[in-house]
């Protein structure tokens, strides 16, 4: 675990910004370590400013920022005002989104992903040298080049340091390249313990040691499905729609290494079948309880934090949770103390 004191706790935040400041602000009252925003129907970095602005503590991310909807340099450059902004808060999330999105939703170019995203990276680090120490900026890469900054368009100095990327991977080659090159890696939620253990774990300890860092200079934090409730009948209730949540994931060609790894890649050409008919309540039907309790945390709410230490302990440093919306405060705040609890 990269971190001594156990897990961190993270939130989501609404993405709609009229309510993106008290949303913020409660996360933080309530004591959450994190809270993050996503590019789905929003822009995931104008939450972010108004985040900052109406926090003092919380830490902030983008779960995640499409990058190649976009380019280094203006990355870099929003990533530079918010972690001025939030005097150091930003934990600067990226991910690649997938090939159909990029060339005929945002009219970008797709190549060779991983190679893309670890320029993408390399270059970012360029260009906040340069801004940072007053190194020549001469970046020429295979994908993107970065060879003019006059003093016009360096951005004021801050004391905060550049934020950290954290890069979102599933597959192995993905998940090397963030160990070598990233500070942290954000896992999908459609993501095992053994898959962690068996795939996950292992290329990025390949990945660091060709930067030569250990798994102490790294953060891994996923989002990580939860099935609880007050009595069995909320429980059951929850499960129904984490069930389709599974079975939507599940259905992606992109995912199928997870399922084969447990023995369940057919179910990914079934549902994949089932999806494109639209049949979306016969796909969760699919997802049996086994499958349900390997992918997600099925426990109740006054056990819930136990049980997600046990799914998270030795890989995961900070975990995105939802609790449910009847949750008191105290039960809240006695669910984060018993989380985070550091480990005997």
């Amino acid at each position: 675990m990269g971190e001594v004191g156990g897990l961190k706790v993270d939130r989501g935040v609404i993405s709609r910004l009229a309510g993106v400041g008290d949303a913020a602000r409660e996360l933080e009252r309530l004591g959450y370590d994190g809270c993050w925003s996503a590019e789905i129907n929003h822009d995931p970095f104008l939450p972010l400013t108004l985040a900052a602005e109406h926090t003092t503590r919380i830490e902030l991310g983008t779960s995640i920022a499409v990058a190649f909807a976009r380019n280094p340099m203006t990355v870099a450059n929003i990533g530079w005002d918010l972690q001025d902004y939030s005097q150091g808060r930003l934990l600067l999330g990226l991910g690649t989104q997938i090939k159909p999105h990029i060339e005929k939703r945002f009219s970008m170019p797709w190549s060779h992903p991983v190679r893309r995203m670890r320029e993408f990276v390399v270059a970012l680090h360029e260009i906040w040298s340069c801004w940072r120490d007053g190194t020549k900026l001469n970046f020429d890469g295979d994908f993107y080049t970065h060879r003019l900054m006059t003093p016009m368009f360096v951005p004021e100095q801050h004391p905060y340091g550049s934020p950290k990327v954290v890069i979102a991977a599933v597959g192995e080659l993905m998940t090397e390249m963030c160990g070598e090159v990233a500070d942290g890696l954000i896992a999908h939620a459609f993501t095992t313990k053994r898959y962690f253990d068996e795939v996950t774990n292992p290329a990025l300890q390949r990945g660091m040691a060709k930067s030569g860092r250990s798994r102490s200079d790294f953060q891994v934090m996923a989002p990580v499905f939860v099935v609880t409730g007050a009595d069995e009948a909320e429980i059951t209730a929850a499960a129904v729609g984490t069930r389709k949540q599974i079975a939507f994931y599940a259905s992606t060609p992109a995912y199928r290494k997870v399922l084969e790894l447990h023995g369940w890649g057919e179910l990914q050409t079934e549902l994949r079948r089932l999806s494109l008919d639209g049949q979306w309540d016969a796909m969760a039907a699919l997802i049996d309880d086994d499958i349900l309790e390997t992918f997600a945390v099925v426990a109740p709410l006054d056990s819930l934090a136990a049980a997600l230490r046990e799914r998270c302990d030795g890989v995961i440093d900070r975990v995105m949770v939802g609790l449910p919306p009847s949750a008191s405060e105290q039960t809240v705040r006695a669910f984060l103390d018993e989380v985070r609890a550091p480990s005997l």
